[in-house]
């Protein structure tokens, strides 16, 4: 019995980005493409592509920096909901899933940042990406931001919490483009009961 199972749940692309930099210390922004191209190692083109990466302070308790691990974070999603969500918290008119440096923006997925570990985005063109957590928020993207916007940069963490959006990695290669369908197909949604 296979345990990942379809959901009602259907969203939309509605934008594809990629940065190409990987120089520029200043800007985590992406830019804007016609097409994502996925293979195995993430997006074509894109700085977080590799089937490896070094471990950072996201994983600082479980791998000293710098220790090569597998690249569960090859592709960074957002939503539009929760995009509008981040602007309203933050009183501006909107957020741009560039300025967050994400890869793709989907809409009519409810609660898509809170989408489970595991869960499968599978595209109209046959990609298929596995989510790996969601996406913790940072001061970068507040700080590229307030580049365009009236705001203060250290505000963006508490106000995109659960909101961010989530990182992925390719478990089928293939294109995904602006109007693509993408279907969300759970695991089963169980508590691990605590330890002592």
């Amino acid at each position: 019995m296979a345990i990942i199972q379809p959901t009602d749940s259907v969203g939309t692309v509605t934008a594809a980005l990629l940065r190409a930099d990987a120089t520029s210390t200043e800007s985590v922004a992406s830019g804007v493409v016609d097409r994502l191209v996925l293979t195995f190692d993430g997006i074509v083109g894109d700085v977080h592509g590799g089937s490896v990466r070094p471990s950072d302070v996201r994983v600082r308790k479980q791998y000293e920096d710098g220790t090569p691990i597998r690249n569960v974070r090859q592709l960074t999603i957002v939503s539009d909901e929760d995009l509008a969500a981040i602007a309203t918290g933050l009183g501006i008119d909107h957020v741009l899933p560039a300025w967050l440096g994400a890869n793709l923006s989907v809409s009519g997925i409810p609660s898509f940042t809170l989408i489970p570990p595991s869960t499968r985005l599978i595209f109209s063109s046959g990609a298929s990406l596995v989510v790996d957590a969601e996406n913790e928020p940072c001061i970068y993207p507040g700080k590229e931001i307030a580049k365009s916007a009236p705001i203060e940069a250290k505000r963006f963490a508490a106000i995109a919490t659960n909101l961010r959006g989530i990182t992925a990695w390719v478990e089928r290669e293939g294109d995904i483009a602006v109007g693509d369908s993408v279907a969300v197909h759970i695991p089963p949604q169980r508590i691990w009961p605590p330890h002592t």
